[in-house]
């Protein structure tokens, strides 16, 4: 778990947080607090979004699959973690924040991840799967079978569901799902 840590304090090193914030809100990067992206969307809390990641436990070299991308932070994080033999997508529902995320995105030099708009009632990219990490930054209410059906068998995703945060992993015999109750978690809705 160390090693997740520092490899984590790395990607956001690289990646600052400021360079995925409207101009409006810049000033406030530093804020260990959601920030305002637009269109009801938020940039996460910095300490969620490092809790997520640690538990991701990225290796290099994987497919992930960033559901509900926004600004695209999360997407160069993840990026930043596969390196270049891994490939990272981040899907979005809103076409505005796919277009601030694919501008923010461009900025670095990570041509192994992307951000595709969402297939209206489709969860995740079905057609793309199976992915080796997923992480999803809203709130389904429940962990989506059709989100787990896109995990590799070997793969992990860390996802909110009602507020708990949730590691779901896959094996050969199923899914194992490990909720965290130490800490409460608030996430737009997954639509």
């Amino acid at each position: 778990m160390d090693t997740d840590r520092a490899r984590v304090a790395d990607a956001f090193a690289a990646t600052p947080r400021a360079s995925f914030l409207p101009p409006t809100v810049r000033s406030r990067a530093s804020a260990d607090a959601p920030l305002p992206i637009g269109h009801g969307a938020t940039n996460s809390q910095p300490w969620t979004v490092r809790f997520m990641l640690e538990r991701l436990q990225v290796p290099r070299g994987v497919r992930v699959l960033d559901v509900g991308s926004g600004s695209g932070w999360t997407t160069a994080l993840l990026a930043q973690l596969t390196g270049p033999d891994g490939s990272v997508t981040g899907v979005e529902v809103v076409p505005e924040l796919v277009e601030q995320g694919r501008r923010n995105l461009a900025a670095f030099a990570l041509p192994w991840a992307r951000i595709e708009m969402a297939r209206p009632g489709v969860l995740g990219l079905p057609d793309a799967a199976p992915f080796d990490r997923i992480l999803v930054s809203a709130d389904a209410g429940a962990i989506p079978a059709a989100l787990e059906e896109q995990l590799a068998v070997g793969g992990r995703m860390v996802l909110p569901a009602a507020t708990v945060m949730w590691t779901v992993t896959r094996d050969h015999d199923g899914w194992r799902r490990e909720p965290d109750h130490e800490h409460r978690f608030s996430f737009v809705p997954l639509v």
